[in-house]
């Protein structure tokens, strides 16, 4: 074939898990459906075909010619409820406690006889590899990845309905504006603009209006004084002469209809806020021009190229203080930025960065979306963020939220929503436009006016903050007409490309991530969806979704799924690693540990679900360590380090969490008082000497350090070689680095035999259990280990693996884990002068 492939030795569990009666979707692949799987391939030595979904889900698989599998992913399942309760919590007038969920395994029954090595993944095309995005040729039909999963054949007719689709739309747009990018300029001619000789130009798309007129402080809110003309699309604008409207003075336009009129926020503008000490204030839109010397000047407005791997520092400015207030985006800057560069991540993924009524809706209830959240400063104090961020190497990801808005029709841009049909909205009418579980609206995709501004609204952060990808929130409810709820996903590929699947919103994403993909070829753009869907991230030109890499959202839960039901001596290393590696196919996945979804009141830090109370008392390094310090330290950094290593393409951490921040965050609500004292992170924990905060912190430097290092997370290289429940094992091998990690609650393996892949000399560049990082320096790191040429038996879970081509001998303690490198022999030759005797 013209494919590079890997192994990756891995096998699901026997038995299916019960799930939580929370959790929204769950793997299964039928008789039937395993008999559709494709034929033999030709390669003798490698078989992958297939990644499977970040989400659960299970496989299929076929023997083929080689007497291996052959195996693809067949469904998705992950963790729903977690993220729909939180945003339940959004409504501005009550309160929902939320609660875990647990995306289900893979799972399949051994066949007698078949030799069960599985490959885990292939990687693209070499051929595809070769082509960039700006030379690779757009599909003809539609129908290309059909090749790459040929489980997708029985539905190209939805496939190609889908390409037809996104070529009507995209045809359309270039015939009316040139290209989708100049489309996408709206930004431009929207709101306000000036032109050449200073005159001021605002308009809005308003076709249900009788009549319409601008109003604010600068014509003493004369619904009179400025009113405004309507075009034949119904569009509505007026010109001021130049100096009209003072820089950061209200406005609003006056909305006339039926004999009344309300007054309302303008769609695209760029900045609004409340009266200062008012509470409950509603939202006034703020004319933006400053002048120029007030205007921040740009240092690093074009950020780092894009990593090999994204490691993701999810962060949230507001609440990024240590004391117990709204934090700004300069103190953010100059506070925050240092420790995440100096932590080892590249990127900073930033929350509710667009302005959002109700500050604990953790920004995913947007009002205003081209304005940046008012709570920590202005449009100049963001530029400075994000330009602090570029000097010191670091990438900006901000969340967008394209699945729905704020319902507040005072602060927003529901506000344009009067009653009127559908097709004069930027939203859909009854139950189509309504989010019943999060309480807010949900967007008409194949509006003409809506695809302007929310594609404006994705170039618009490029162009004028320099940010340099976004995180899609909430894409599951828009793949799907019933947007995931009461849905439990079983793999059937009918659930994903059949009648409930909303063509309009994926054809929107697909047109986005053409946009941005073609213009900014150093763009990410992450997907936060838990179904699993196929050709989610793969290239638009060959009919995919566009995405770069969709979050591992089940790993989290599976881990909490653990805490909270399994003794340690009952974890399972085969159960694990099939967790870890359940991923599809050809599609990148961003691996976590936790996100902001497992902080949250209501659930725990993994920090605190291991530790718990015992936090408030025992974290002093000046007292001897009690058991269960030592025990939640030794797996909090044993979880980071094997999910780093097998869980994905990419690493998120949420703010603070890197060091086992305590307790979770609520963000100041009636029910608390209007406390701030959960939602600020105490950086005061990690930098004091005393406390064993920091070896955490360390731990995950050193960590992140190691994968810049070796560039693990990119590597095509990826097998598990053992799996043990019984010995609490588990070696596999990630780019050019072993991990060996023993899990086992009290036993120590002194000379244990791994097999390892090369013969050589091997030296351990990271242990957990080094003093740094609060261990107890069992493991020499200085000792030189030299491999064997015999083979030893590997099992993962109760399947017999092909043996490495050698093996040697290491020293494994309890709840440790270390990773080995081989020495290359130029260095081995250089720090032995009798190395010619010594190979003899």
């Amino acid at each position: 074939t013209h494919r590079k492939r890997f192994v990756l030795s891995f096998f699901p569990p026997h038995k299916r898990i019960k799930i939580s009666k929370h959790t929204r979707m769950r793997g299964i692949i039928s008789q039937q459906q395993q008999q559709q799987r494709a034929a033999a391939t030709t390669t003798t030595t490698t078989i992958g075909s297939f990644r499977k979904s970040s989400f659960g889900g299970r496989s299929t698989s076929k023997k083929c010619n080689n007497n291996a599998l052959k195996v693809v992913f067949c469904g998705g399942s992950g963790a729903r409820a977690r993220r729909d309760e939180r945003r339940a919590r959004c409504s501005k007038h009550h309160h929902v406690e939320t609660s875990s969920s647990f995306g289900s395994n893979a799972t399949r029954k051994k066949k007698e006889g078949e030799t069960l090595t599985r490959a885990m993944r292939e990687v693209h095309d070499t051929k595809d590899e070769q082509k960039t995005e700006e030379t690779k040729a757009y599909s003809k039909d539609g129908t290309d990845l059909i090749e790459i999963d040929e489980m997708l054949k029985p539905h190209e007719g939805h496939l190609r309905y889908r390409w037809e689709k996104f070529l009507e739309v995209k045809g359309a747009i270039e015939k009316a504006s040139g290209s989708l990018t100049a489309f996408a300029d709206g930004y431009k001619e929207y709101g306000f603009s000036k032109k050449e000789d200073g005159t001021i130009v605002y308009k809005e798309w308003m076709p249900a209006c009788n009549h319409a007129a601008l109003v604010g402080d600068f014509n003493g809110w004369n619904g009179e004084a400025t009113p405004m003309a309507r075009d034949d699309f119904g569009n509505w604008s007026c010109e001021l002469p130049a100096g009209t409207i003072p820089h950061d003075s209200r406005v609003k336009i006056r909305f006339f209809k039926d004999g009344g009129h309300v007054d309302r926020i303008p769609a695209y503008i760029r900045y609004a806020r409340v009266p200062p000490n008012e509470m409950g204030a509603k939202y006034d839109g703020i004319y933006w021009d400053p002048p120029k010397e007030e205007r921040h000047e740009w240092k690093f407005k074009k950020g780092p190229k894009k990593p090999s791997a994204p490691r993701i520092y999810e962060a949230h400015v507001g609440m990024s203080s240590n004391d117990p207030k709204v934090s700004t985006y300069r103190e953010f800057a100059d506070t925050v930025l240092p420790r995440i560069k100096g932590g080892g991540y590249n990127s900073v993924q930033l929350m509710a960065v667009m302005e959002h009524a109700y500050y604990g809706s953790f920004g995913y209830h947007v009002t205003n979306f081209f304005g940046v959240s008012s709570r920590s400063g202005t449009p100049e104090d963001f530029k400075y963020l994000v330009d602090k961020a570029h000097e010191l190497g670091l990438r900006v990801i901000i969340d967008v939220i394209h699945s729905h808005a704020s319902k507040n029709t005072e602060d927003g841009l529901a506000g344009f929503d009067v009653g009127q049909k559908a097709e004069d909205s930027y939203f859909d009418v009854g139950e189509k436009g309504y989010h019943y579980l999060w309480d807010s609206r949900l967007f008409k995709y194949d509006n003409w006016e809506t695809q302007r501004l929310l594609l404006s609204n994705a170039k618009y952060w490029i162009e004028e903050y320099g940010v340099d990808g976004y995180r899609f929130d909430g894409v599951t409810s828009m793949l799907y007409h019933h947007h995931g709820l009461n849905m439990e996903f079983t793999g059937n590929y009918e659930e994903y490309l059949g009648m409930n699947t909303n063509i309009d919103a994926v054809v929107y994403l697909m047109l986005v991530n053409d946009m941005l993909h073609s213009n900014y070829p150093e763009v990410e753009v992450f997907a936060e969806d838990v179904s699993g869907m196929p050709t989610l991230c793969r290239d638009v030109r060959e009919n995919g979704v566009g995405f770069d890499a969709r979050l591992a959202m089940s790993i989290p839960d599976f881990w909490v799924k653990y805490f909270k039901t399994r003794k340690d001596e009952d974890w399972g290393m085969h159960e694990i690693i099939s967790t870890l590696c359940n991923r599809r196919y050809s599609e990148k996945a961003i691996a976590y540990v936790e996100s902001h979804d497992q902080s949250i009141v209501g659930d725990k830090t993994t920090a605190f679900w291991l530790m718990d109370a015992e936090m408030y008392g025992h974290m002093s390094a000046t007292q001897p360590i009690t058991p269960i310090i030592e025990r939640g330290i030794a797996l909090h950094k044993m979880l980071r380090l094997i999910t780093i290593g097998l869980g994905g393409e990419g690493y998120l951490a949420f703010m603070g969490n890197e060091f086992g921040h305590p307790e979770w965050v609520d963000f100041p609500r009636e029910g608390n008082n209007w406390s701030h004292d959960h939602c600020r992170r105490r950086w005061d924990l990690a930098d004091a000497e005393h406390l064993r905060y920091k070896d955490m912190k360390n731990f995950d430097r050193e960590m992140l350090n190691i994968e810049d290092g070796f560039k693990f997370l990119s590597n095509g290289h990826q097998h598990v070689s053992t799996a043990d429940d019984n010995r609490k094992i588990i070696v596999f091998e990630r780019g050019d680095l072993l991990f060996v990690f023993n899990f086992n609650p009290t036993q120590d393996f002194e000379g244990l035999e791994i097999g390892v892949p090369k013969p050589g000399k091997y030296v351990c560049v990271l242990d957990t259990d080094e003093g740094q990082f609060g261990g107890r320096n069992r493991v020499d790191k200085g000792t030189e280990h030299f491999t064997s040429p015999e083979k030893i038996e590997s099992w993962v879970g109760p399947y017999p693996q092909e043996p490495r081509e050698c093996s040697m001998k290491v020293l494994s303690c309890s709840r440790t884990a270390q990773v080995y490198r081989r020495v290359d022999e130029s260095e081995f030759m250089n720090s032995h002068p009798d190395a010619a005797a010594v190979a003899r």
